[in-house]
């Protein structure tokens, strides 16, 4: 007999979509929040560059690693547990951020909160493509708008409530919105007994185009990761205030979620997603040389350039991979896949600029890095015409 979130009724499916948003925006703030603040936190744990790159390098290589286990979390766990599990991870790392505020135990709640949005990412594709096969490209769409939102709130607001409350606490008071995610979903989902989506898939090792696709996913989401962490002390060392320096990263998170709306609306007119592929990597290209060229002259337009393109690359990299796959089987094990592999490689990009930051002063250089990696990326987005499938 099959259950109700099986066949969702049409209130229920709407209360599923809210709390899939409510979901995607909490898989963020813990990493979005520690930008702007890096200064205030380098300045009371003592931390180095470099260490303070592991901030956002060890929750991402964490997601990564976790990710790669999905289709064995999805047989032991099932979808609706394990996502109830990975939110509540996320809700308990947070709030320990609060008496565990020294460097190592920063980088700890990280590993932790890692392992939670792991859990959470590895899993909710596979319910998306399952229960609302459909409008599986346009939910994953409003999916990842809700991470880039939580991500521009958590970076607009660190800075002035830091200020106020003490970055401690701050960083704390995000278990609050974790803990509603848990409850609408506990609500919406039911009681996980639903049968585990992608039980019996395993990961396409063995297929070219599935690495393609996880390197693909990697390098974009390295522009992501290098970004979210390093814009606000990049435009501090440049003479703009904490605050100025979180707001911009905020303005730039809000420019993704627009352009991730974009995406979600008009996925389904481009069915060969190449185009829109072309187009915003060679938007991500021209930030990154605005970064590198003038960037108190064009950090304005860097923003929108980055914005517009780190916005759509991140769902459109999700929508590519799941177009090579018909089954939700087969979804959740490509998505973990790719996401597994990808994170690990994105991981690297906060670490290496944290480490040029630490022996050269300054992150140009890591802004070069990322933009030889969008030009391979120009290559890659080539191959992918439409109806292609994994061999």
């Amino acid at each position: 007999m099959p259950s109700k979130t099986d066949q969702p009724h049409r209130h229920s499916s709407a209360l599923l979509i809210a709390a899939i948003i409510l979901l995607g925006l909490n898989l963020r703030p813990i990493l979005a929040a520690i930008g702007p603040l890096l200064d205030a936190i380098q300045a009371s744990t003592g931390i180095s560059s470099a260490d303070a790159g592991l901030l956002t390098t060890v929750p991402v290589f964490a997601m990564g690693v976790c990710a790669l286990a999905g289709a064995q979390l999805q047989r032991r766990l099932g979808v609706v547990r394990g996502v109830g599990l990975g939110i509540a991870i996320i809700a308990l790392a947070c709030a320990l951020r609060w008496p565990l505020h020294g460097g190592a135990g920063l980088v700890a709640t990280a590993a932790l909160g890692g392992l939670g949005i792991a859990l959470v990412q590895a899993l909710l594709p596979a319910f998306i493509k399952r229960h609302f096969p459909e409008r599986a490209g346009q939910l994953m769409g409003f999916y990842t708008t809700g991470i880039m939102g939580g991500a521009a709130l958590a970076a607009a607001s660190a800075s002035p409530l830091g200020q106020s409350l003490g970055w401690q606490v701050l960083l704390a008071l995000w278990a609050l919105p974790a803990l509603a995610a848990l409850l609408l979903w506990r609500r919406a989902a039911g009681g996980g007994r639903e049968v585990a989506a992608g039980a019996g898939a395993s990961l396409p090792v063995r297929s070219g185009r599935a690495w393609l696709l996880m390197v693909f996913f990697g390098i974009g989401t390295g522009a992501y990761t290098l970004v979210l962490a390093w814009l606000p002390p990049f435009y501090t060392e440049l003479g703009w205030s904490a605050a100025h320096s979180g707001l911009l990263l905020g303005a730039l998170t809000l420019v993704e979620v627009l352009s991730g709306l974009c995406v979600s609306s008009v996925i389904n007119r481009y069915p060969d997603r190449r185009p829109l592929l072309l187009a915003v990597l060679l938007s991500v290209l021209l930030g990154l040389a605005c970064l590198i060229a003038a960037p108190k002259l064009l950090a304005i337009p860097a923003v929108i350039l980055l914005g517009c393109g780190i916005g759509a690359l991140f769902p459109l990299s999700l929508i590519v991979s799941m177009d090579h796959v018909t089954e939700p089987a087969g979804a959740g094990a490509l998505l973990g896949f790719v996401q597994g592999g990808g994170y690990i490689i994105a991981s690297s990009m906060p670490f290496i600029a944290g480490l040029i930051r630490q022996h050269s002063a300054s992150l140009a250089q890591a802004w070069m890095v990322m933009a030889a990696g969008v030009v391979l990326l120009l290559l890659i987005a080539l191959r992918f015409a439409p109806g292609a499938r994994l061999r």
